[in-house]
């Protein structure tokens, strides 16, 4: 299939990008390692057609599930992942349900979850492209937070085992909209994991992933494609990184040690700059980079400046401070949340915002509860220690 292949190819890119800059080995994925939290199980993945979501699904097969339900609100994208997932889910004795909707539809949640018996939610689902949500505040908090909210509680509600949401770095002291939606759900899922009796929610938190949708490694192949120039927004812009297949690798082996109440960071290496990827990608295409320094290159490297909510370096907690865990790239951050009040309170201010359409209060929400949220905030990140 069509999905398969360009998964494959944008998989294979990413690999050899990460060899030659994280500084790190790639995680290897093993093919025989089986997690019980999800064999013989009904999994539902919502936000199943996104690049991230996909390869959830693709993985979560190698640990033969009972049922996959794909959750997807963009139709083309749900058709593409069923049809390239069948094959391979007949294999694997697995039934593929496609279901195509919200996760902001509280009755279609309890619906899907109810008739399938769910007993596994990963939830991928989000609005995650900064320039679009900084330019649709209102999208992304109905998206990210009530969507959040909506399908978290149902799966409290149906008696779901686990609830895993995935989580951003941008979530940790924001300087965009997008960020701050993140971390609202995260407080929306901490929240819940303090008063559930029977699910287990908890939170997967990572950086930057090579070849997902939107990323600047396609961003960036494109601008090569057609010779430049390649844009870079500041010099000393920095992002953590890990290949696809070896972040949804590290969500599944959390989501399998999961408990309860666990804010899991992945480890993603050192922070790597975006200049030196640009450099990387132009030379590895057979071009010489041309900027200040190399004035006589093919491929132009242009500074355009930091975009609206734009970090030069993210974090990935709040506290600075990581525990270990089962798992060596996985660890546990504690963090702190919002009281039972404090949650009801900013859901009904945001129900209240949304649904009259009043973008300022959707942005009051954000200033008010999420620590460090500001635009233009370019905190340097805590020195991380792992205790």
């Amino acid at each position: 299939m069509e999905l398969q292949s360009e998964r494959t190819s944008s998989r294979t890119t990413a690999l050899s990008i990460s060899q030659g800059l994280l500084d790190r080995a790639p995680l290897r994925p093993s093919a025989t390692l089986n997690c019980a939290a999800y064999r013989g199980k009904s999994v539902l993945v919502s936000g199943a057609g996104g690049s991230i979501g996909s390869e959830i699904c693709q993985q979560l097969l190698a640990h033969r599930p009972r049922v996959l339900v794909l959750f997807e609100l963009n139709e083309f994208a749900l058709y593409s992942v069923e049809a390239a997932l069948r094959p391979h889910a007949a294999r694997a004795g697995c039934q593929i349900v496609p279901v195509l909707g919200s996760v902001g539809s509280g009755p279609l949640a309890d619906q899907v979850l109810r008739e399938n018996a769910v007993q596994v939610v990963l939830h991928a689902a989000a609005y995650k492209h900064v320039p679009l949500v900084e330019a649709n505040p209102l999208a992304g908090l109905s998206n990210n937070v009530i969507g959040t909210q909506v399908l978290a509680r149902a799966a409290d509600r149906h008696r779901v085992e686990r609830f895993v949401l995935i989580s951003s770095d941008k979530a940790v002291r924001p300087g965009n909209v997008m960020g701050g939606t993140k971390r609202l759900a995260e407080l929306v899922v901490q929240d819940l994991a303090g008063r559930s009796v029977h699910t287990a929610f908890a939170i997967v938190r990572f950086g930057n992933v090579l070849g997902s949708s939107g990323s600047v490694v396609p961003l960036f192949q494109d601008q090569i494609r057609r010779g430049g120039p390649v844009t870079v927004t500041h010099p000393d812009i920095m992002r953590y990184f890990m290949t696809m297949e070896e972040a949804v690798h590290l969500v599944l082996m959390a989501g399998n040690m999961a408990r309860g109440a666990e804010v899991f960071v992945l480890d993603m290496g050192k922070p790597v700059r975006i200049l030196d990827l640009a450099r990387r990608m132009i030379t590895a295409a057979g071009y010489r980079p041309r900027d200040a320094h190399t004035p006589d290159g093919d491929i132009e490297i242009a500074l355009t400046g930091l975009r609206p909510g734009e970090k030069m370096v993210e974090e990935l907690t709040l506290s600075g401070i990581l525990s270990p865990t089962a798992h060596p790239k996985i660890f546990s951050a504690q963090e702190d949340g919002l009281s039972e009040v404090e949650i009801a309170i900013f859901l009904r201010s945001l129900h209240t915002a949304v649904d009259s359409g009043d973008r300022d209060s959707g942005l009051d929400l954000l200033r008010r509860w999420v620590e460090g949220y500001g635009p233009g905030n370019d905190t340097r990140p805590l020195a991380t220690q792992v205790v």
